[in-house]
């Protein structure tokens, strides 16, 4: 690198930016991390308390990708890296008041109460169901209904886009939010089809399909990884410093922040910004040709609140064995969802205890993410004591709100992916990366992040910031 290059300037202090600086500070090119709060891993937040080990945002990361892989073994985190016990492969849906484990095979399809013969006849067609060819977007509750049929929408697909999204299914884009799905009908004529000739193509890519790609989190919670990136990147990293505004100059940018009371401006030779769609929009943006963030302003984000819960073993009924239990609308319940934490991973519980993860809230009850601790725990038991058998009072409760939680990937979201591939365009040496740009899990954030950096490398190398 040559020594007059100024750093690289990363907005966000979630996995997205902590693993952005860490690839471009291990290549040789000086970074700062700008973060806005006391802490790094935005979602991810684990806590250790009374023997429980509580995740208030995400649970485990989907091995996807190889480029996880890769950041995990680099991080030197391969020996704290803990897989789900191997009994906990069970999933479940919520149908007649109780949760019912999904078929893992297609004989089990055909015998699972899940679903009524109808529904199931309606899967036996899909392959020979006309594809919509026309250029159309449309919401995933459409895509299912023409596809599939109701029954799927409500019983299935409704639960599972509340887990993923804490979404609406009626507004959410299928080409959007869940890509894939729509280009096996693109590609094979067919879900079906394109799931079992589709197969090759991913191995291939070396991609795993979110459904079958293993999970795993670390000894001690998700936080092990944004903490021991932030311990890799030493000094580069300042916690409490709002980036205020980005000006573009001939030889780079110009980032003004806000921090201990003080403003101050630091040149840089390029922008990445991996913060939240609503804090970019605020951004102040002076380019050489007229931009503006402020469109980013409009990215839904439906509150959730993540509601963790520890029982005695012997006061809940169900086995909890598995990953833990999606819940469709028409069930009536007030959660989106339970994990459960403490079959998937050791030590998340006192022995002879269970950790539960809940949510509620998201487009499905926005109004009741919000409510206080003690009214959300007791929303949250109501539903346990008919779903699991739950009885007795919580050893352990932790309840976290978040705001503004999950960006939505809803129709006509294209526009901003779009925006964001003009300003690239236009206002050279500013990037984007993240959960409202390439997917909205962990395991996304990371693989745009590796992208993001080759991507920066590209642009260092042409205006001379990298010697070759």
């Amino acid at each position: 690198m040559s020594s007059n290059v100024k750093p690289v300037a990363i907005i966000g202090g979630g996995i997205t930016g902590l693993t952005v600086a860490f690839y471009l500070q291990q290549r040789g090119v000086p970074v700062v991390l700008y973060e806005a709060t006391d802490r790094v891993g935005g979602a991810i937040q684990s806590l250790a308390r009374d023997g429980y080990l509580a995740e208030f945002g995400p649970n485990t990361i989907l091995e996807t990708s190889p480029k996880i892989t890769t950041l995990v073994k680099d991080a030197g985190l391969a020996e704290r890296r803990r897989d789900p016990d191997a009994k906990a492969g069970a999933r479940y849906v919520v149908r007649y008041q109780r949760p019912i484990e999904m078929p893992g095979s297609p004989l089990g399809f055909f015998t699972t109460k899940l679903f009524t013969l109808a529904a199931k006849w309606a899967v036996l067609r899909e392959p020979f169901r006309p594809a919509r060819r026309d250029g159309v977007e449309e919401s995933i509750a459409d895509f299912v209904r023409r596809r599939l049929g109701r029954e799927f929408l409500d019983h299935a697909i409704d639960a599972l886009v509340a887990g993923i999204y804490a979404g609406d299914p009626e507004k959410l884009s299928v080409q959007q939010a869940f890509p894939k799905l729509a280009a096996l009908e693109a590609n094979y004529g067919s879900m079906i089809k394109g799931q079992i000739l589709g197969g090759r193509e991913r191995k291939r890519r070396g991609e795993i399909a979110k459904d079958r790609a293993p999970k795993f989190s670390f000894d001690d919670g998700l936080q092990v990884l944004p903490d021991t990136l932030r311990a890799r990147l030493g000094g580069a990293v300042r916690l409490n410093t709002t980036v205020t505004k980005l000006t573009q100059t001939v030889k780079g940018w110009l980032v003004d922040s806000y921090a201990n009371g003080q403003e101050r401006r630091v040149e840089h030779s390029a922008v990445l910004y991996a913060g939240t769609a609503f804090k970019l929009a605020e951004l102040g943006l002076a380019s050489l040709q007229p931009l503006s963030l402020k469109p980013f302003g409009d990215i839904r984000y439906p509150p959730v609140a993540s509601v963790v819960l520890g029982f005695r073993r012997k006061d809940v009924a169900h086995s909890c064995n598995g990953f833990g239990m999606l819940i469709p609308r028409v069930e009536g319940f007030k959660i989106l969802g339970t994990i459960f934490s403490s079959s998937l991973f050791p030590n998340r519980a006192p022995a002879g205890h269970l950790t539960l993860t809940n949510y509620v809230g998201g487009e499905r009850y926005p109004e009741l993410a919000a409510k206080p601790v003690e009214e959300l725990v007791e929303i949250t038991c109501a539903d346990l004591r008919v779903l699991l058998g739950v009885k007795g009072k919580p050893t352990f409760q932790h309840s976290v709100y978040w705001p503004k939680a999950i960006p939505q990937y809803n129709l006509g979201y294209g526009r901003f992916r779009a925006l964001m591939t003009e300003i690239e365009g236009k206002a050279a040496g500013l990037f984007f990366a993240g959960h409202y740009r390439d997917g909205i899990s962990v395991g996304d954030s990371i693989v745009s992040g590796v992208n993001g950096v080759e991507r920066m490398e590209k642009y260092l190398a042409a205006v001379g910031g990298r010697a070759r």
